[in-house]
């Protein structure tokens, strides 16, 4: 009991040092790649025959029966444009993770290991424009781990939610009128998204891969922002960090501040409180999304 409180308490306390914990697995490239261990619900041996899906996306493979729910298994190879996994023939795993409030299973080859990295050692590599790729960091004999936008992938492959509620979008319409958001994120995906919502509402917006180039960013335009909406993992600093930073800050700690992740267990909210958010809200929902932005500007006028 002792050891399992520890290894939880290490595992928290990484959401107050700018790190994270990943495992590291491999694709049919044979090439490493990493995922952030708490999004992982449970690793698991890929069954040869799983429950199809009708006019599915490609790299959606069926459904496994997760703990009584029907969880769709996304081919994770496929899903990025490398060869399939040969599932039905060799040896593969499931990883079964929470994305945005939906439980999704990836199949991968192999897992490899668990390695602890500082955000500061995982680089965004700007040259790149590859959809599915979101940054690099590196195993300790010196080997590249491919960290994937897995929210990228998903609205690929499984489609996301991007529009308003009719009954949304007569609450919030406008409410933006007037107020500049500054976004921070490193998907793109996640950043076209969060503008169409924000845009909706009234609102103009400046866009930003990292906490850094934000930090720069305010150093000259503070004045002019009144929201900042930030993704938690992002290379060189994470979105705990960063909140923590603004609040340390005289000119910034007045912002209005979301934490707004995939990353959607519930210990993220009180995480985010602890780092001085105003709030946290789960990906990628814009009607709860929208209603939370109104909810604190109303606030701040009360």
């Amino acid at each position: 009991m002792a050891s399992t409180l520890d290894e939880a308490l290490q595992r928290s306390n990484l959401s107050q040092s700018n790190q994270m914990e990943m495992l590291t697995f491999r694709l049919s490239d044979n090439q490493l790649y990493g995922i952030n261990v708490f999004k992982i619900i449970e690793i698991i041996e890929c069954p040869r025959r799983l429950d199809l899906i009708p006019n599915s996306h490609p790299a959606v493979k069926g459904v496994v029966d997760f703990r009584g729910k029907a969880v769709t298994v996304i081919d994770l190879s496929q899903a990025v444009g490398l060869p399939s996994s040969d599932f039905r023939g060799e040896l593969a795993y499931i990883i079964i993770c929470e994305y945005n409030r939906t439980l999704t299973a990836f199949i991968i080859r192999t897992p490899d290991t668990l390695l602890t990295r500082s955000w500061t050692d995982i680089h965004k590599q700007e040259g790149i424009r590859s959809l599915s790729l979101v940054a690099i960091a590196y195993a300790d004999g010196g080997e590249a781990i491919m960290l994937l936008d897995i929210e990228a992938i998903l609205a690929t492959v499984v489609g996301i939610e991007r529009d308003l509620s009719h009954l949304a979008m007569n609450k919030v319409a406008g409410a933006g009128s007037g107020l500049h958001v500054l976004v921070v994120d490193d998907s793109r995906t996640a950043i076209m998204l969060l503008q169409s919502v924000l845009e909706k509402m009234g609102f103009t917006c400046t866009a930003l891969l990292s906490a850094d180039k934000a930090l720069e960013y305010l150093e000259k335009e503070h004045s002019k922002v009144a929201l900042v909406i930030s993704d938690i993992e992002m290379p060189g600093m994470d979105g705990f960090t960063f909140t923590r930073t603004l609040r340390d800050h005289d000119e910034y700690k007045h912002f209005k501040v979301i934490l707004h992740s995939s990353m959607s267990n519930p210990s993220n909210q009180l995480k985010a409180r602890q780092s001085g958010a105003d709030t946290f809200v789960a990906k990628f929902d814009p009607t709860v999304l929208s209603e939370e932005i109104v909810r604190l500007l109303e606030s701040d006028n009360e």
